[in-house]
C-alpha cells in the first residue's frame, strides 16, 4: 500500500485577458494622464476611485466624473518582511491603503522614501508618477506614494475608511 499523496509542485501557468468597463477605460486613460479620477454617486454623493460605474451602496450609475487630487491619508498598513520568487522591490516595504483626498474608498499602494518604523495610520502622501514620456493606461504609472510632509490627519477623518 502507497502513502497518499500530500504535495505536488508542478509548473503552472494561467492566462487571462480583461476588458475594462467605460468607467475603468477612463479611469486608465486619467492614469495615462498623470491623475487620478473618480466617479460620483449621484444619491449618496460618495466617490469612488477607481471608479466601478455604479454605486455598489446605492446600485444607481455614477456619472458624475471627480478628478482628484494626488494626495491622501495611509489608513492601513502592512510592512512586508517575505520574500517572493520574482520580487523587484528591496525587503521590507510598505504596502498601504491609500484614501486619496476627496475619494471615499481607500486602494492599495506602495509607500517608498519612508522609513519602515515610521510609517502610521493618517500619515499625509503623495503620488509619485513615472516620467510623463512612460505614463501608461495602467497603475504601474504611479511608482509609488511617498510622505508629503503635511501634519497627520486625525483619526476622526479617516476612521469610516478602514
Amino acid at each position: 500500500m502507497s502513502e497518499p499523496v500530500t504535495m505536488l509542485e508542478t509548473p503552472i501557468k494561467i492566462e487571462y485577458e480583461f476588458t475594462a468597463g467605460l468607467a475603468q477605460s477612463r479611469y486608465l486613460k486619467g492614469i495615462s494622464e498623470g491623475k487620478f479620477l473618480g466617479q460620483r454617486c449621484p444619491k449618496c454623493t460618495k466617490v469612488y476611485v477607481p471608479p466601478r460605474g455604479s454605486c455598489p451602496t446605492d446600485g444607481v450609475p455614477t456619472t458624475d466624473e471627480v478628478e482628484l487630487g494626488n494626495t491622501g491619508i495611509v489608513t492601513t498598513y502592512c510592512v512586508v518582511n517575505v520574500p517572493f520568487q520574482g520580487q523587484s522591490i528591496e525587503i521590507p516595504y510598505i504596502c498601504a491603503q491609500i484614501l486619496l483626498d476627496g475619494a471615499n474608498i481607500a486602494f492599495m499602494g506602495l509607500i517608498q522614501e519612508v522609513p519602515t518604523a515610521e510609517i502610521r495610520m493618517g500619515m499625509r502622501v503623495e503620488a509619485v508618477w513615472v516620467d510623463k514620456k512612460d505614463l501608461g493606461p495602467t497603475m504601474a504609472s504611479v511608482k509609488y506614494f511617498r510622505p508629503s510632509g503635511e501634519p497627520d490627519a486625525a483619526y476622526e477623518t479617516f476612521s469610516e475608511y478602514l
